[in-house]
């Protein structure tokens, strides 16, 4: 089964890359984390994946959902 995710993460070299943990390359990498983040939102729309931005440190910072979301909010569950 396929992880439906988009991890966005810095490299050892300095560039940040969207990536899905099971490919092996990059989807996007670019020197500017927001041209990386802008991609990858439009990638994580159009196949419905969870976008899980990291920062520098490598903590996950404000996931977002664009798929069938695991965990909805209170609010969206019936």
């Amino acid at each position: 089964m396929s992880r439906n995710e988009i991890h966005i993460t810095k490299r050892k070299d300095g560039k940040w890359q969207a990536k899905n943990p099971e490919n092996d390359r990059a989807s996007v990498t670019s020197e500017e984390k927001e041209k990386v983040m802008d991609r990858a939102r439009v990638i994580a729309r159009n196949q419905g994946l969870e976008l899980i931005p990291h920062k520098e440190d490598g903590k996950i910072s404000n996931p977002n959902s664009y798929g069938n979301d695991p965990n909805p909010s209170k609010d969206e569950k019936q």
